[in-house]
Order: structure tokens, then sequence, then C-alpha cells
């Protein structure tokens, strides 16, 4: 692994973006230097850069999805989320994505294979890489290894004939606690506020690696099988780049957050 730019001298591309969504990341970047350190490894390449394709990482947190906006920055990657309408119909953070481009899924929509056409229609027009959690939500898994996931992006790849990339990722976890899934008053805040003060203090380490290009070239979208092939390989690949990043670390996370349910196993999770 070797260590890539912490100041990239390229400008990171705008295609696809508004001024508003440029600001926004500037905020963000100062957010997660502010709440920690970051440090990132691996590459994008530049002719993957500005063309359609789908980033798939592991979820550890809260805080991550601010972190991994931060990283494509330092990329030169505009970025840009595969997201449900639940979140982009959200007053602020919504608007804001859609901002940025963002891709929107209508997965509760009656017409199941009409939404997956137009995902797959909105993802090959992209002008940029669209990042995805595979996994669909925060790992509940005791060692917070990647749960194990759903093949929807491995089918959108086949389908749409795009490149997949990966990110593994490990610190942001400790920026703050997982919290709650419902707030009904300001006390089901507190855990958030109290955590993120504390890593003010601590300034964690967040390590971002971009991982290579996963091989899907002899597979194909509608031969059975190959989604879920095309899913193992993209899984396999973030937890190899995991480990490594998490290597002092390779049981359960010494950071503990007692909001956070481990509840969940992980079939990816190196047994050596």
């Amino acid at each position: 692994m070797v260590a890539l730019f912490h100041h990239n001298t390229e400008p990171t591309r705008r295609s696809g973006a508004s001024p508003a969504w440029w600001a926004m990341t500037q905020v963000d970047r100062g957010l997660v230097r502010l709440l920690g350190r970051l440090e990132v490894t691996g590459t994008i390449p530049p002719e993957l850069r500005d063309r359609p394709g789908l980033i798939a990482a592991n979820h550890i947190g809260m805080f991550d999805a601010f972190v991994l906006t931060a990283a494509l920055r330092e990329a030169g990657v505009n970025p840009r989320f595969l997201l449900t309408a639940g979140l982009l119909d959200t007053p602020v953070i919504g608007w804001g994505l859609k901002q940025g481009g963002s891709i929107r899924v209508d997965r509760g929509k009656s017409n199941v294979a009409e939404a997956f056409t137009r995902t797959i229609d909105a993802l090959r027009s992209a002008s940029g890489p669209v990042l995805v959690y595979p996994e669909g939500r925060i790992s509940r898994t005791p060692g917070l290894w990647p749960e194990r996931g759903k093949t929807g992006l491995a089918r959108m790849a086949l389908a749409a004939d795009v490149p997949v990339m990966t990110i593994s990722q490990w610190g942001a976890h400790e920026a703050v606690y997982w919290g709650t899934e419902r707030v009904n008053s300001w006390r089901d805040l507190m855990p958030l506020v109290t955590s993120g003060l504390r890593a003010i203090r601590d300034r964690p380490l967040f390590r971002v690696h971009f991982g290579e290009r996963v091989d899907l070239s002899d597979l194909a979208a509608g031969k059975p099988g190959d989604a879920v092939r095309a899913h193992k390989r993209i899984m396999r690949a973030i937890t190899d780049d995991l480990v490594p990043l998490r290597a002092d670390e390779p049981d359960t996370p010494r950071f503990y957050d007692p909001t956070r349910p481990t509840d969940s196993t992980s079939p990816w999770r190196p047994t050596a």
C-alpha cells in the first residue's frame, strides 16, 4: 500500500455538480479535518474519473459518508451517491445531494423493473463514478467487518456495463456514534454530540484506500448466478483491502460504540 496525495493539485471535476454542492463539499472537508485526520492511499485512474462507473465501499459509521466525500474530492472526483428516494427527499441534505448529481433509486415503486431501468439509464449517463454501499446499512457485525450485502450493485454494474472500483475505509466509526434509528427528542441526539466532541479532542485517523478495478469481464447481465459471482468479487476486494487498514484490530474495534447493534455476522471476515 503506497501513500497517496494528501493535497491534490489537480482541481476536482465539477461536471454534474452545482456551485452549491461545490461549496458544501468544501464545508465537508473542513468538518472532516475538525473531527480527525484523513489519510488516503491508492488512486482512481484518470480515465475512470469522468466516465460512468460505480465505486463500492464498506459502511462503518454515521460519519463515513463525510469522510468518503472528502477523500473523493482529494482524488479529483466529484462525490456523488446512489441513494434511496427517502434520503433525496429530505429538505436540506436531500437538496444538497441532488446538487451534486446523486442518483435516485425508487425501491418502493410498484413497478420494480421500471425503477431498475431508470436507475440503469441514469447510471449510464452519469458524468463520473457513483458511490454505493453494497451492504445497504452500517455494519452490525461485532467486528465491524462487512455484512453479506445484496446483489443490487452487482446487477446494476452488469446491466449498465460500467466499471466497478472499491473503497475500503477504517476509522470513521470513531467520529460519531451509531446513535438511534429514530429521533424523538433532543436526548436522542446527545450521543452524537458527545461523541463528536470527543473526536475533536482525540482526532482519530480516518483511513481511506482506493482499490483496483474489479474484473467482471467474464460475467454478463441476465446470466444465472453471475450477479452473485460479481457481488462476491466486489465484497472480497473491499475486505482484502480493509485487512491492512486495521491490521492492529483484526478481531474487534478498539473503539467501543455502545449504541451500535451487533446482531449480524460477516461471511467475508478473514479466518486466518
